[in-house]
């Protein structure tokens, strides 16, 4: 399992040029982002492939000491949140998790109009103690995205999974 993370996302994590690898992208990527909301830390990730995310809010240092087991862990937590078989996603497995830089500027985008909604829908809640973390991620992974038309990233989860 790949993991792209941001400048932002390196930096915190304190990865070096030697501890990232060098991978070709493909749509089984993961993307991660910090996100600051309310000087409070959190992760915003996303597969490349179905724009499936998974957001994390007031994530803790102590959280990310093994950052391959939290990513592995908040992606599983999802996925039996959204009802989905745990291997929908290939290779989910905490010492398998390679990180790398990112490579798609489209996901990006993504994950930059995602970050947008995120921020409206917590101001809406006023701020992120009146928020149900659990409804933001249902909601994200409803909304419109033109990915090669318009669709929703749990329709493509469930239209890249094998009847």
């Amino acid at each position: 399992m790949v993991v792209r993370c941001t400048k932002k996302m390196l930096d915190l994590l304190g990865a070096r040029s030697g501890t990232l690898v060098e991978l070709a992208p493909t749509d089984d990527d993961w993307y991660l982002n910090v996100l600051w909301i309310e000087r409070r830390k959190c992760l915003l990730l996303v597969h490349s492939g179905t724009l499936f995310s998974v957001f994390r809010a007031d994530v803790r240092s102590a959280d990310l000491r093994l950052p391959g087991e939290y990513v592995v862990d908040a992606i599983q937590s999802e996925l039996r949140e959204e009802e989905l078989p745990l291997d929908t996603f290939s290779a989910l497995a905490p010492d398998g998790v390679l990180f790398a830089t990112t490579a798609s500027r489209r996901t990006l985008g993504f994950m930059t109009e995602m970050a947008a909604e995120l921020g409206y829908a917590i101001a809406q809640a006023g701020g992120l103690s009146g928020c149900d973390i659990a409804v933001l991620n249902h909601g994200l992974r409803r909304t419109l995205h033109n990915y090669d038309g318009y669709t929703t990233p749990i329709e493509l989860v469930q239209a890249t999974r094998p009847a």
